[in-house]
């Protein structure tokens, strides 16, 4: 029988992340192909760890009988311009497909999980690093010839599988491949493990292809929750603050228990309650009452060593870190955590006294130093490491008294005055002061350098006084910081900011 001549490849490429089963999902399809006759070829690039980038899956699927065609060579890696299909099991994951040229308009048909998980640099911005989602989304719509969006994550999840499977469904939902729905189901019962939860999962992901699709902004969230702690803060809420107020304040109750007690969620509107008064000629939108609500609470729930070690052993971790790797019921899972506490984050979490004899000693304070120089590792799926985070974690119960608290507590105070104090006299600036503690996050070298620069914009404000662009110099200031962890871009305005206010009061 004579050869007909090498038809074009439908050629896919799949960017998935470690545990997502993004490798599983290339071999469903190249075992799909192969039944079905055809040729077909997957390859692999590894991507980075700790999520600055997916391994990228490629496969070229040669249409026609194998018998009937000659032995192609097909492509190693995915060329921009040339890629019919493209799965990305997470949004930012599509987005770089489209930077990247392999997404266009003419003959690509992008399936995306809507879900996010934040790179590295999004995290680690000192501000709100996050990329927008309705411009992820936009970008993903507007390159691509068909652009199915849906959480496959969470159909996922709620399958008992793992997102490879919802995302095998959506494929083949779109008819992009030349195969039955049958087809793709046989090539997961071929595949023999955990074939009932692959399955649920394909159908999941088959039949969204016919919900709406995903929404163009980030999910809402819910109102905070309420128990029954402190169902009297929350009745004080409505007696003293205004309703406009209500949901910040709620939420910010909630936080403020969950990281101390339901006495510190009171102290939360103990603080507040002298503002609502000092304000209320002025503030009739409640815009500044609303944005020293918000940093009031995370300033007041700081991060610091006990904080960290709670959150490492709560139940809800591990059942977090369990279904993100796919583990299985009876499946051993062993958790590493890095800690590299300085002598300064021990002391801060002693009681005052003790604390500042610990920074002051000249024997205990550098022998400390060298015990914590390199760190530890600490299993926390271990008795052993789970114990020793417990035992960290019950410094809660001294934080009121702790040397950080009472320097915290000072921070809040002074900055709180200067929010009433200049609420009446250029209430834009008050708003801006209201909103510096943005800069104050984290723990350890993050923390310290947000801390300088929060303390440098304050201590810009005697030379900001009645300058009618002071709110604005304020925000500036602030964005600037915010930019660069480095401190340079700071530093560079606020040089100039001292000799033109000399000038303006000459």
């Amino acid at each position: 029988m004579p050869l007909e001549a090498t038809p074009r490849p439908i050629k896919i490429a799949i960017l998935a992340m470690g545990g997502e089963g993004g490798g599983v999902l290339a071999d469903w399809i190249v075992a799909t192909a192969e039944h079905a006759g055809f040729h077909a070829q997957s390859t692999s690039v590894p991507g980075v760890a700790q999520r600055t980038g997916a391994t990228i899956y490629y496969v070229e699927v040669l249409p026609g009988p194998r018998d009937r065609t000659r032995t192609p060579v097909l492509g190693l890696m995915p060329v921009p311009g040339d890629v019919d299909v493209v799965i990305a099991s997470e949004l930012m994951e599509a987005a770089r497909a489209v930077q990247r040229g392999l997404v266009t308009p003419d003959r690509t048909v992008l399936i995306a999980s809507s879900n996010r998980v934040y790179a590295l640099p999004e995290k680690m911005a000192m501000g709100d690093g996050r990329k927008d989602y309705a411009s992820l989304y936009e970008a993903g719509r507007a390159a691509a010839l068909e652009f199915v969006c849906r959480d496959y994550s969470a159909l996922a999840e709620r399958s008992g599988s793992v997102i490879s499977a919802t995302l095998f469904g959506a494929l083949a939902a779109t008819g992009a491949l030349p195969w039955d729905r049958q087809d793709f189901e046989a090539a997961i019962e071929r595949g023999g493990i955990g074939v009932a939860a692959s399955l649920l999962a394909f159908d999941a992901g088959f039949r969204a292809h016919a919900d709406a699709p995903a929404p163009t902004s980030a999910p809402q969230t819910t109102g905070a929750a309420i128990d029954a702690r402190l169902a009297p803060l929350d009745a004080r809420i409505d007696r003293e603050f205004p309703a406009r107020l209500k949901e910040i304040l709620r939420a910010g109750i909630v936080r403020t228990a969950d990281y101390q007690d339901p006495a510190y969620a009171a102290l939360y509107l103990d603080r507040l309650r002298p503002l609502v008064d000092a304000v209320r000629n002025v503030d009739p939108a409640a815009r500044l009452l609303r944005e020293t609500a918000r940093y009031l609470a995370l300033w007041m729930t700081y991060e610091d060593t006990v904080r960290v070690a709670e959150l490492k052993i709560r139940a809800t971790r591990f059942d977090r870190v369990r279904q993100q790797h796919g583990a299985r019921a009876g499946q051993m899972l062993r958790i590493n955590e890095f800690f590299h506490p300085r002598p300064e984050e021990i002391a801060d979490m002693l009681p005052a006294g003790l604390g500042r004899w610990l920074l002051d000693s000249r024997w205990a304070g550098p022998l400390l130093a060298r015990a914590t120089r390199r760190g530890r590792i600490v299993r926390t799926s271990s008795l052993r490491g789970f114990l020793l985070l417990y035992g960290v974690a019950s410094f809660k119960r001294l934080r009121p008294r702790s040397l950080r608290q009472e320097r915290e507590t000072a921070g809040m105070r002074d900055w709180l005055d200067l929010v009433a104090r200049h609420a009446s006299e250029d209430y834009d600036l008050a708003c801006e002061i209201a909103e510096c503690p943005r800069l104050i996050k984290g723990y350890g070298d993050t923390h310290a350098r947000g801390l300088g620069s929060y303390r440098k914009i304050i201590a810009m404000l005697p030379a900001l006084r009645g300058r009618g662009d002071a709110a604005r110099t304020v925000a500036s200031l602030r964005e600037a910081a915010l930019a660069d962890d480095s401190g340079e871009q700071l530093a560079r305005q606020l040089s100039g900011i001292e000799p033109a206010a000399r000038g303006a009061r000459a």
